[in-house]
């Protein structure tokens, strides 16, 4: 602990002292971050690979150059987003001129989790060193490959004085969060998050909590079914199944549901051929423990395809599970793994009612044509987000703010938005000497 006290006074100096401030700085920073990860792809492909049993082209497509794409807009627009914004006063002295400048918040907690754990600890990371910030970072132990590979090449390439990592597992994530931050930004499951968010708590310390949670597909009976299993497996199917913004659950009415069963399965057949264990492109199941949980789910329905198994190498087979009553075992909590389960319902009535009765979503998607349903799905639901047409495409667009609401996660960031998360709006008021009252 007294470590750790030690590290956040260190870079908590660096940031009273100014270091962080200049734009010189942020944009030295973002662009040996860039390099990072542009030198290192080999070392970061072959840790993903090890961690998740993911692809090379997989894992350099949605960790490194991800974040790649979002250094490259934050050095482009970084002076027009931090440039104070003048804004017009009422009510004040005549002549009066005021604007809002974006001031770093000073030392922030970047907690990541091992599902993308290379991007989901950089991408708020950039975003905290491009607002100005002093900032820690700690992996996730359940990436083992993944988290050494940070700790050993974050303080070669960023300023050691201001950014550092901090390794390990519930112990020393706990002995960080008893530290005074100035942000907390936490991507993970909602139990850790309350956690971080009761400690934050002591120190009064804001916190960005990015949660996930069971995101529903709407299938409307009006669509091409093949084109939309497509979609569907490929976005639930994605690293196994291990991601926040991937397809939950189903939802569509009984004929429909039918019809789609056999897309479903050619669609899988097609992405990963027929033995997805051998498909270059499929992964693993992070560990046993989850691996475990997952097989318990699949006595939630009846078994479209997949159900197969292997412990030894954490193996489970895409899966698809038809018939699922809304009260099984498998629509209780977050899947978080490769098992999509289609559950009936009568219309698109049912289906929002259906999706309002339970926690907020981190997303809602839809496969419609019908205006009508469109409307009915962004004003009807509350979600972090309502997509059509392709599920999990948000996360690409970093213009979009990305983030829950309720159980989902508190707060949003990417691009602009994180600049706001790791900023204090200040208001500057400049009332000259001379002046009457206000009028």
């Amino acid at each position: 602990m007294s470590d750790l006290t030690a590290l956040v006074a260190r870079l908590r100096a660096a940031f009273a002292a100014g270091r962080t401030r200049p734009s010189s700085w942020r944009r030295a920073q973002l662009t040996a971050l860039r390099t990072l990860l542009d030198t290192h792809r080999d070392d970061l492909a072959e840790a993903l690979r090890l961690d998740l049993g993911r692809s090379r082209p997989e894992a350099l497509a949605v960790e490194a150059d991800f974040v790649i794409r979002e250094i490259d807009l934050l050095l482009d627009l970084l002076d027009d987003w931090t440039a104070p914004r003048p804004v017009p006063v009422s009510g004040c002295p005549a002549g009066s001129t005021a604007a809002v400048h974006a001031t770093p918040l000073g030392v922030v907690l970047v907690v990541a989790p091992w599902n993308y754990p290379v991007q989901l600890a950089l991408l708020p990371l950039a975003g905290a060193l491009a607002a100005g910030n002093a900032a820690v970072v700690k992996p996730s132990e359940l990436a083992p490959e993944s988290s050494r590979l940070l700790a050993r090449l974050l303080p070669r390439y960023l300023d050691p004085e201001a950014v550092a990592v901090v390794e390990g597992g519930p112990e020393a994530a706990a002995g960080l969060l008893a530290q005074r931050f100035d942000h907390v930004f936490y991507t993970g499951g909602p139990g850790v998050g309350r956690i971080v968010m009761r400690a934050a708590a002591e120190h009064l310390t804001p916190v960005t909590l990015e949660l996930g949670g069971k995101s529903p597909v709407f299938v409307d009976r009006d669509v091409p079914l093949a084109h939309t299993a497509r979609r569907l497996v490929r976005a639930k199917f994605a690293n196994a199944g291990q991601a926040c913004v991937a397809p939950d659950y189903v939802l569509t009415d009984p004929v429909t549901a039918r019809a789609l069963e056999p897309e479903l399965v050619r669609a899988l057949h097609r992405l990963y051929g027929p033995d997805p264990a051998t498909a270059p492109g499929y992964g693993r199941i992070v560990n046993t423990r989850h691996f475990d949980r997952l097989v318990g789910l699949l006595g939630s329905g009846r078994t479209v395809v997949g159900g197969v198994h292997d412990r030894a190498t954490r193996y489970l087979a895409p899966t698809v599970l038809a018939e699922v009553p809304p009260d099984a075992p498998v629509m209780r909590e977050e899947v978080f793994g490769p098992v999509l389960p289609v559950t009936e319902v009568a219309g698109l009535d049912e289906a929002v009612a259906f999706i309002d009765a339970r926690e907020r979503p981190l997303a809602v998607y839809a496969f419609t044509g019908n205006e009508e349903t469109r409307r009915r799905l962004v004003a009807g639901t509350t979600s972090g987000a309502v997509v059509f047409g392709q599920p999990s495409v948000q996360v690409m667009a970093p213009e979009l703010p990305f983030g829950g609401v309720g159980a989902s996660g508190i707060g949003a960031y990417r691009g602009r938005h994180s600049l706001a998360v790791f900023s204090h709006l200040k208001p500057v008021l400049d009332v000259p000497l001379r002046s009457g009252p206000p009028r």
